[in-house]
């Protein structure tokens, strides 16, 4: 039986699929962006890691704000400061790339006004979402995915979508519903709506 708990929810009340998908949503983001900073993939995984095992060690304490953006500005923190204790620890630092320094290009992703946070910002929830999208697909029938994916990506008006799927206008209409609610519970706290 599925919990009612989003995915952060499982994540933090240490429920083993919980973090385990956590995990598994999050490491090629984190190593998306460690790229950007010049991490030898060689260590891209292990440094991913880190980060993930810090969340994991923080995140029973983590207490969501309630504003906007607040996990996501939460994780970019401690992605910023395992990357500055990567390169101290190795006494190596990076070359500048488009006339800034790796340090001003951290600082900027620490700046929530920034160019780089709000890349983060944007990226962090289409990654998210793309990747629980395809995570609850499982849960519907084929044709209650289609009418939502119709609707939500296509831009088809439902009247369109039930004729076109032999459909009720009511079971598409519920068809939407259904999608939509099951992705809003596990996006939460993670995704900004």
């Amino acid at each position: 039986m599925e919990t009612s708990l989003s995915l952060l929810g499982r994540a933090q009340a240490d429920q083993h699929d919980g973090w385990w998908r956590f995990s598994e949503l999050y490491a090629p983001l984190l190593r998306g962006w460690l790229a950007r900073f010049e991490v030898p993939q060689a260590d891209a995984e292990d440094l991913a890691q880190e980060v993930l095992l810090v969340v994991s060690r923080e995140l029973p304490q983590f207490e969501h704000s309630g504003r906007a953006g607040a996990f996501r500005s939460w994780l970019r923190t401690i992605l910023v400061h395992r990357v500055r204790d990567f390169w101290r620890a190795r006494h190596y630092r990076p070359s500048a790339t488009g006339g800034s320094s790796w340090q001003e290009r951290l600082e900027q992703l620490v700046d929530e006004n920034s160019d780089a946070s709000r890349e983060w910002n944007v990226e962090h929830d289409r990654f998210v979402m793309a990747r629980l999208l395809e995570h609850v697909r499982p849960r519907f029938e084929d044709k209650t995915w289609e009418a939502f994916r119709r609707q939500m990506f296509e831009g088809q008006s439902a009247d369109v979508v039930a004729a076109e799927l032999g459909m009720s206008l009511n079971s598409v209409y519920v068809a939407r519903s259904r999608v939509l609610s099951t992705l809003r519970r596990e996006a939460q706290g993670l995704v900004d709506e």
